[in-house]
């Protein structure tokens, strides 16, 4: 599935519901641990460079981003969890408001788990992931960076992240480089959000 994108914007940035897009347009999150490449995934799935903005310095996002797709569909990019420079209180707030969109907003048709293919699952990636399990969220789980590693070891390293969460099925790898996995996950959000072609 190659899918070109003409437009492509920054639609909302909230951090309480009022602040959300009203369109009732179907709805894609991306969360994961700050520095996992969320924004570079989204300009990556775009065909955009700058959309989402980028940055060395964990936390940068700190508000519920709204990308309109195509005025048809939202991509929305959740701040990081897992940055230690945040103060506790924060890092609550940030929470909370996370969870209630992700609990709450009925737009939203599928939420992509983003975690470093690199590493073991953090804390915050076992948490995040028990806890769509728990509320029986529909979720995918995406191997970021596969673009580091060599073939036989991102097919290692998807069966670690596998067996570290008891997943039946291995995570999508993704490279925001090389576009690997960029057309699986599309397959998955036309599917997702019924909109037949894109």
């Amino acid at each position: 599935m190659s899918i070109i994108i003409n437009r492509a914007d920054i639609a909302a940035t909230a951090v309480a519901p009022a602040q959300f897009p009203t369109t009732r347009w179907p709805e894609v999150a991306f969360a994961g641990r700050s520095n996992v490449g969320k924004s570079s995934l989204i300009n990556a799935m775009l065909g955009r460079r700058k959309l989402a903005r980028t940055s060395r310095q964990p936390g940068k996002t700190r508000t519920i981003n709204f990308f309109s797709v195509e005025d048809r569909l939202y991509f929305v990019d959740l701040p990081g969890y897992g940055y230690a420079r945040v103060s506790k209180a924060e890092q609550e707030t940030w929470g909370a408001m996370v969870e209630g969109y992700l609990k709450d907003r009925a737009p939203l048709k599928r939420i992509f788990l983003l975690m470093d293919i690199r590493h073991e699952p953090s804390a915050g990636d076992r948490m995040i992931y028990e806890w769509c399990l728990y509320y029986q969220l529909p979720f995918t789980v995406v191997a970021t960076k596969s673009d580091k590693l060599s073939r036989n070891q991102v097919a290692k390293h998807l069966g670690i992240l596998r067996r570290a969460l008891d997943m039946e099925d291995a995570p999508i790898p993704f490279s925001s480089e090389t576009r690997q996995g960029r057309d699986a996950l599309w397959a998955l959000i036309v599917d997702n959000c019924g909109l037949g072609v894109i």
